[in-house]
């Protein structure tokens, strides 16, 4: 029986208003178990940054609460952030054979490998955490071994569904347990948790087995080389690459780390089958024909370093396009990729290659992993929910999800729609949202978790537009007169050997607004400094309209 104080509640801390790092919480009472701790990528806002990762604050103030993290499957939005997090929080990972096989693969690189406390769990897994029984269920996603997550709470049953959709025919047999979740949902739902990404879709997803139709065709076909970029984690895609290959007595060549990485987990452990002798190294590449070869790369994003791109504009050291070479990009940009994406199509034209992208309809390459509009109607019809909150997307998503939600069944006005750091509670059977934990983003850098904040990126900002104008001058530590400078140097600002009235100028004004300072009073270099920025700034701003960051170096003599 439960007690009248008892609460359940359900936080997001990453993945909601965004495409990305995606990170839940569900909490009763003083146990807390965390669901999926992914990564995003930073936008052009964020300079020199790497990746972004959920702030994890409020599972650091509560460590002795948290009794594990449970991973639904292998992408990055999911499992990118693990190797940071658990530099600050050794908690118990709970996955499936494929993903801790690729979490695996990351601790390792990591030097973290030693110390993660890892546990395979399936389908057919059944857990208590602190005192929160948990099961588990199939789901269709586009990387094998996906699960959806119940939570039997003595409040009632949350569920999490992870990334998934209905394919009735799936790549590699892994069929959506629906009969589970129809029985989850008639023994009584009391919240759900389902992704959003294609709530704006009407219809249902294809299968992904149209793709490899599609691929064999166009390898039928292919005269010269062929590349195809597409998401290395997309292990049903990269199946069909080699099938089709085999088909056409192609060999295989891989390009790029996460691609490399990813085959070999996924081979090793079965969720790949390549035949013998199938795979080539790239410095093996040219002693075959150009009929001979496919090359499967990372790089459909667009992303500047990756294989594709490298490939696009000739700077690969081993492999290179040639006239009348086939390149498949399957996959869809992603949001804010589009124009890297279309300059590395441009690229590969310019080298008169036969470039095929697009999803859908115009080239059969792509289908989405994620659920359109009808399967979302029907993990809610399988559910039915008292109360439901749709994460994983941006708010136009949510907002779609929720009406979707409302026109199955679910009761108007028990659909929160949160931002990252807002707390649904349950008591008593009755939710609510009315407090927020404070919550941002985590910016990696290097080997840097969260020490790059506003600041830092402010300045890089400056320095990226305007540049730099650096004083060098020796002032005397007594009397306060300048001995030697200042000197001018310029970095991104304007160039010297064009610019020398304009530094001239800059030279006396810095001059001036030292010999008005009373040089003898003690500690005023902090006082010289600010003048010498402020006199500087104004003047440079005057002339030229730009405002470069001024860092005035004094030193005492």
């Amino acid at each position: 029986m439960k007690r009248s104080e008892d609460r359940l509640s359900i936080v997001a801390l990453g993945g909601v208003n965004e495409i990305g790092k995606n990170m839940y919480v569900v909490q009763y009472n003083d146990d807390i178990i965390v669901i999926d701790c992914g990564s995003k990528f930073p936008d052009e806002s964020l300079l020199g940054i790497d990746v972004i990762i959920p702030d994890i604050a409020y599972l650091l103030e509560n460590r002795d609460r948290v009794r594990g993290l449970i991973v639904t499957h292998g992408h990055e939005d999911h499992i990118g952030g693990i190797p940071f997090v658990l530099k600050q929080l050794n908690i118990p990972i709970y996955a499936t054979r494929l993903t801790l096989g690729l979490i695996q693969g990351k601790l390792r690189e990591y030097g973290l490998l030693g110390k993660a406390k890892l546990q395979q769990i399936d389908a057919n897994t059944e857990l208590t955490l602190g005192a929160i029984p948990i099961r588990f269920f199939r789901t269709n996603h586009s990387i094998p071994d996906c699960l959806g997550v119940a939570f039997h709470t003595p409040q009632g049953t949350v569920v999490h569904t992870g990334d998934f959709k209905f394919d009735l025919t799936p790549v590699g047999g892994q069929y959506a347990d629906i009969h589970k979740m129809a029985e989850i949902g008639r023994n009584g739902v009391l919240a759900l948790l389902s992704e959003s990404t294609n709530a704006e879709r009407p219809g249902f997803t294809p299968s992904e087995r149209l793709v490899g139709a599609h691929i064999e065709e166009e390898f039928a076909k292919a005269e010269g080389k062929i590349f195809l970029a597409t998401f290395a984690s997309n292990v049903h895609r990269v199946q069909q690459v080699i099938d089709a290959a085999a088909k056409v007595n192609r060999r295989v060549c891989l390009l790029g780390r996460s691609m490399v990485n990813v085959v070999d987990v996924a081979s090793s452990l079965g969720y790949l089958q390549v035949p013998d002798g199938m795979l080539v190294e790239p410095a093996e590449a040219n002693r075959y024909s150009p009929r001979e070869l496919v090359v499967l790369c990372t790089g459909s994003q667009g992303e500047p370093m990756a294989a594709l791109a490298r490939i696009a504009n000739g700077s690969h050291r081993q492999i290179g396009v040639s006239p009348g070479d086939t390149v498949i990009l399957a996959a869809t940009p992603i949001p804010g990729n589009e124009r890297n994406v279309a300059r590395i199509v441009d690229n590969l034209y310019e080298r008169r290659a036969k470039v095929i992208y697009g999803s859908g309809s115009a080239t059969g390459m792509h289908v989405s992993g994620h659920a359109s509009q009808e399967e979302l109607k029907l993990m809610l019809t399988l559910m039915r929910p008292k109360y439901f909150i749709p994460i994983h997307g941006e708010y136009r998503m949510l907002y779609q999800h929720r009406i979707m939600a409302e026109a199955v069944g679910v009761e108007s006005g028990h659909t929160f729609i949160l931002n990252n750091g807002d707390v649904v509670d349950i008591a008593g059977g009755v939710a609510r949202q009315d407090r927020k934990i404070p919550n941002g983003n985590t910016l990696v850098d290097g080997l840097g978790i969260g020490d790059v904040g506003n600041i830092v990126l402010r300045d890089r900002k400056v320095l990226s537009e305007d540049g730099i104008l650096i004083l060098v001058m020796s002032v005397a530590k007594s009397g306060g007169k300048v001995v030697t400078g200042p000197d001018v140097i310029s970095r991104g600002f304007v160039y010297v050997r064009e610019s020398e009235g304009l530094l001239e100028e800059v030279q006396r004004i810095a001059l001036n607004a030292v010999s008005q300072l009373d040089g003898s009073k003690p500690n005023q270099w902090a006082s010289y400094k600010q003048a010498v920025k402020d006199e500087v700034a104004k003047f440079l701003y005057m002339h030229t309209k730009r405002r470069p960051m001024i860092l005035p170096i004094i030193i005492q003599v």
